[in-house]
This record gives C-alpha cells, sequence and structure tokens, in this order.
C-alpha cells in the first residue's frame, strides 16, 4: 500500500462533516435567500438546533423570553451569527481531538480554528468580500489535513525537526519531503472527499501560500493572513507555528497595513472573548 493509500484508509475513518454546512453555506451565499430559507436548513439538525438554542438561553444573553426555536435565535442574536454558531458547532466533533504530532492537546485544535475563522471573517468584512461565510468556514476547516497526518508527524519529529532546525524548511516543506505529501494537499483531498466546493478545496489546499501565483486571490489570501495572524498571537499555535514563512506580498495584495493588522487583533479579543462565553471554550 503507497503513503496516498494509506492516507485515503485513514481519510475514510474519519467522522464526517454534517451535511448542513454544504447546505448552509449555499444558502447563505445565495443573496436572494432569506432569513427562512436559512433557519429552514439549521432546523434540521438536531445537534445544532441543540447548540444554538442552548447558547442564546445563556447566561450571557440573559433573556426573559427564551428562544424555542431557530427562527426565535435569528430573531434574538441575528442571521449572521446564528450562521457562524451553526459552522462551529457543525465543525465541533471532527476538530476537538488531540493531534500529538502538532503539540496539540484536547480540543487545541478547535479553539485556534475557531479563532482563524473569526479573524478571517472580520478581513473579509473589512474588505467587503460577500464570501465571509465561506471563508469563516475554509479558515474553521483548514487544516483537516492534520487530522490524518499527525500520528504521521510524531514518528517522523526527529526528521522534520532536522529539516526545519538545520535545513531551514518551513514545517510544509518538512512534511512534504517526509511523506510526500503535506497537511494542506492531504486538507484538500479531504475537501474533496466530503464534497466540498471546488472554492473550499483550493483555499484549503493553499492556506499556506506555498504557490505564491495564489496571492492574486483575495480569498486565499484572506485566509492565510487570518492563519498568520492567529500565530501571531499565539493561539494554540501547536509545534509547526513558528516554522512557516510569512509573505509580506500577502499585505500587500489585500492593501492591508501593520495598522489595519493592530485593529483586527484587537477586534479578535472582543469577538474571541463573546465566543468562549457562548461555547464555554476555556
Amino acid at each position: 500500500m503507497t503513503s496516498l493509500e494509506r492516507f485515503i484508509t485513514e481519510i475514510n475513518r474519519l467522522p464526517p462533516m454534517r451535511e448542513v454546512i454544504h447546505q448552509l453555506l449555499s444558502v447563505v451565499d445565495n443573496p436572494d435567500s432569506s432569513m427562512d430559507d436559512i433557519t429552514q436548513v439549521i432546523q434540521y439538525d438536531p445537534a445544532i438546533t441543540a447548540g444554538i438554542l442552548k447558547t442564546c438561553n445563556s447566561a450571557y444573553y440573559s433573556t426573559t423570553h427564551p428562544a424555542e426555536s431557530v427562527k426565535d435565535a435569528v430573531n434574538m442574536l441575528g442571521t449572521d451569527k446564528v450562521v457562524e454558531l451553526a459552522l462551529i458547532y457543525s465543525g465541533a466533533d471532527t476538530l476537538s481531538g488531540r493531534q500529538e504530532g502538532y503539540g496539540l492537546e484536547e480540543g487545541q485544535m478547535w479553539k485556534y480554528a475557531i479563532s482563524s475563522a473569526v479573524v478571517a471573517k472580520e478581513i473579509a468584512v473589512r474588505l467587503g468580500l460577500k464570501s465571509k461565510n465561506t471563508l469563516f468556514t475554509c479558515a474553521l476547516l483548514k487544516d483537516i489535513g492534520k487530522l490524518v497526518l499527525h500520528k504521521y508527524v510524531v514518528s517522523a519529529r526527529k526528521k522534520i525537526d532536522w529539516l526545519v532546525n538545520e535545513k531551514h524548511f518551513s514545517f510544509l516543506e518538512a512534511e512534504k519531503k517526509v511523506f510526500g505529501i503535506n497537511h494542506a494537499e492531504l486538507g484538500a483531498i479531504i475537501a474533496k472527499m466530503w464534497h466540498f466546493s471546488p472554492k473550499m478545496i483550493k483555499i484549503i489546499h493553499h492556506h499556506h501560500l506555498s504557490d505564491e501565483t495564489m496571492i492574486r486571490d483575495k480569498e486565499v489570501v484572506v485566509v492565510y493572513l487570518a492563519d498568520c495572524i492567529c500565530m501571531m498571537m499565539g493561539i494554540n499555535v501547536g509545534t509547526d507555528g513558528l516554522a512557516y514563512r510569512f509573505k509580506e506580498k500577502a499585505m500587500e495584495s489585500l492593501k492591508i497595513t501593520a495598522a489595519d493588522i493592530s485593529l483586527i487583533i484587537a477586534d479578535f479579543g472582543m469577538n474571541m472573548a463573546e465566543v468562549e462565553a457562548l461555547l464555554k471554550l476555556k
């Protein structure tokens, strides 16, 4: 069995993403969709509906009239927040485990994924991009390749560390050298097997901008920059977090300055505090 065949076997053992993600993104990215269209999609997933109602009725909101339906939650929280929570809850089971090879304990990858998603959406809103919810989801799921690769990183750790420290490879380049594939490429394979859209597959594949021609694609660059900002903030980045190269052209392509990054980081503090309060991530 080749390495790729072995990885495909591992992918087939992963718990699949909820079907609601595909349905929800197709609805929210359609400018003609209504609030009713969104609630119709969410309300048929019992686990996500329960999570949203629990969040909506939490002490954080201190409501006198508890929400009894997704429609009530939308009226109380707003469509954008309910969509965001639905996407977060849909990825919780898949992303909450431990990724030993990357030095990530239980729940750390999930929190990092949410952090990246929040930052990506903030950048998308600042740039006026219509695909903000898709970019939120891509940032949330960009590291799904690590779900399979982490156990192999454990056994190859010494060789990877040698390549990074002595040969000055990036972590992504070291993965490729050792396994013939890196976690971004593997993530794109998973995304394809899970029937994600071609746009999402491309963003997950190129979220480290290893192919610099992708710098012309604003959506790819938004997710890349969100990842970099989370690394700058040191949010559960894992052992590979400092072994990547920052590409300054990414900021230039989005016309984002260092001052803009500072504001995004400041806004993130408020946004993430809300997410942690709602989902009790601490």
